[in-house]
């Protein structure tokens, strides 16, 4: 190549590299709802002494103080099948980042052959027949991208934001599995208590049918007594099937969510008769913290990035590409390898283009279409947090107060069933009298236990809504954090 081949080569390349990545640069859109005032504001936590606007802590489960619980959530997020099959989505995430980032590295390849064979004389422009000769050809190639439009750079850009939105697709899997074994070990805990609810009130309820047989017998009582109360013992009795039915459903689940066979979990989850309680108000923070907070929200933002990424793509395909590639070797027959007369070697540039077409400014569109889909998708998820958050605060406060009110309404039954019982005894009552008040209060006892039941499962929703149970700081992989 001549001083001035060389030196025009060079001033393309040098003209070239000025270029700089086409396509838009992404940020958070200025017109998204995330970027609304109203959208980082506090909840409407309705007076409620239950709440509080502190931060929300990642291990929530915690905050019950039952070793327990902590135990079974360390578990599950060890062998859930859900949680391994978004962490290897996330490998393979990651893997095609990895992919997309080394894509501009230096290629060599090498390549050899050997054959026996006769040349064509005429394609040398000779008259006469060539004879056989053993051929052989051995040599390296290098060749090296250059990126002059930012093709490789916006998906390298693109493959990082899906990766880091697989990253929030394993932390919702983590956070929806702790949830879930919260939910069904306190469900689990709770059908018990309300087993030995309706135990008692048939206890009760028996020995109301012991004084109505004897008061027969002796003579003070009638039949229609006795068959009422039997009655409503059985009916008692036929309402202890359902709670031992939601209490063997809730340890399958349990089980289930571990990685485990129906039935293999220790027995003291089976055992427990008192679900935990919180011994604080539910911390939940403000609207700026739940949408850093929530992975649904993160894994749409960084889809919207990649969507971003993806036109600088389509726009790119529209430039030349050039590559610089260098290779050398030697060709010719096998006696004279490695003589001068078989050298090779060749460097210079390769352009590569097609003037663009309509397909390829449709692809561009296209992207550009796709990018605001993202950017639609995100407003929804930023505005069904907010929505899902403050409505179940809202449900929250409302079964407190009506909590109490049942709470309330059980011990004035209690209190009523109690005297109306001691004046039955006494022959000073009527039986279908007393037998109404212990009705009453074998329902509010039932009532009140299914109160505290969706207390227990407000909350866990609650924590789930807020986004606690993980973060992607605390939740990363080594190496994923790369992709970051």
């Amino acid at each position: 190549m001549s001083r001035t081949s060389r030196c025009a080569s060079l001033a393309l390349i040098a003209l070239l590299s000025g270029c700089s990545a086409v396509g838009p640069d992404y940020q958070v859109p200025d017109e998204a709802v995330i970027k609304q005032e109203k959208a980082q504001q506090s909840f409407d936590l309705a007076d409620n002494a239950a709440v509080s606007a502190s931060p929300l802590p990642d291990d929530w489960w915690r905050l019950y103080d039952d070793p327990l619980l902590d135990q079974l959530v360390r578990a599950a997020l060890d062998g859930n099948r859900d949680v391994r099959l978004a962490y290897h989505n996330l490998r393979r995430a990651y893997e095609g980042y990895q992919m997309a980032h080394h894509a501009q590295e230096v290629e060599i390849g090498g390549s050899g052959s050997l054959a026996r064979g006769q040349l064509s004389s005429e394609a040398l422009a000779l008259h006469e027949k060539l004879p056989v000769m053993n051929l052989a050809d051995a040599g390296l190639t290098v060749g090296y991208q250059l990126d002059l439009f930012g093709k490789l750079q916006r998906a390298t850009e693109s493959a990082a934001a899906s990766a880091q939105s697989s990253q929030a697709a394993l932390d919702t899997a983590r956070i929806t599995v702790v949830a879930q074994v919260v939910r069904d070990y306190v469900e689990a805990c709770h059908a018990t208590e309300e087993l030995h609810i309706a135990g008692q009130s048939l206890d009760i309820q028996q020995r109301q049918l012991d004084v109505a047989e004897r008061l027969f017998a002796g003579g003070r009582g009638n039949q229609i007594d006795v068959a009422r109360a039997r009655a409503q013992t059985e009916a008692l009795r036929a309402e202890l099937p359902p709670f031992e039915t939601k209490k063997a459903a809730a340890l399958y689940r349990l089980a289930a969510l571990l990685g485990r066979t129906p039935g293999d979990l220790p027995p003291t989850v089976a055992a427990c008769t008192h679900a935990p309680q919180l011994s604080q108000p539910i911390p939940v923070g403000d609207g700026a913290a739940l949408l850093k907070r929530r992975p649904d929200v993160r894994a749409a933002e960084r889809q919207l990035a990649a969507a971003t990424a993806d036109i600088g793509v389509a726009t790119a395909m529209m430039y030349p590409e050039v590559s610089l590639g260098a290779s050398a070797g030697y060709t010719g027959m096998l006696e004279h390898m490695g003589d001068p007369i078989t050298r090779r070697w060749a460097f210079g540039p390769h352009i590569a283009w097609h003037f663009p077409t309509q397909v390829d400014r449709a692809r561009v569109r296209a992207t550009e279409a796709g990018a605001d889909a993202a950017l639609a998708r995100f407003d929804g998820v930023v505005l069904e947090a907010l929505r899902e958050t403050q409505t179940l605060l809202a449900r929250y406060a409302d079964d407190l107060q009506r909590n109490r009110a049942l709470r309330q309404s059980r011990d004035a039954a209690k209190a009523a069933a109690e005297y109306s019982r001691t004046l039955y005894q006494e022959g000073r009552l009527a039986y279908l009298d007393s037998l109404d008040a212990e009705r009453t209060l074998a329902a509010s006892e039932a009532t009140l236990a299914a109160s505290e039941a969706r207390l227990s499962q407000d909350q866990v929703d609650l924590f789930l809504a807020l986004g606690g149970g993980w973060t992607t700081a605390a939740g990363a992989e080594p190496g994923v954090a790369a992709a970051h």
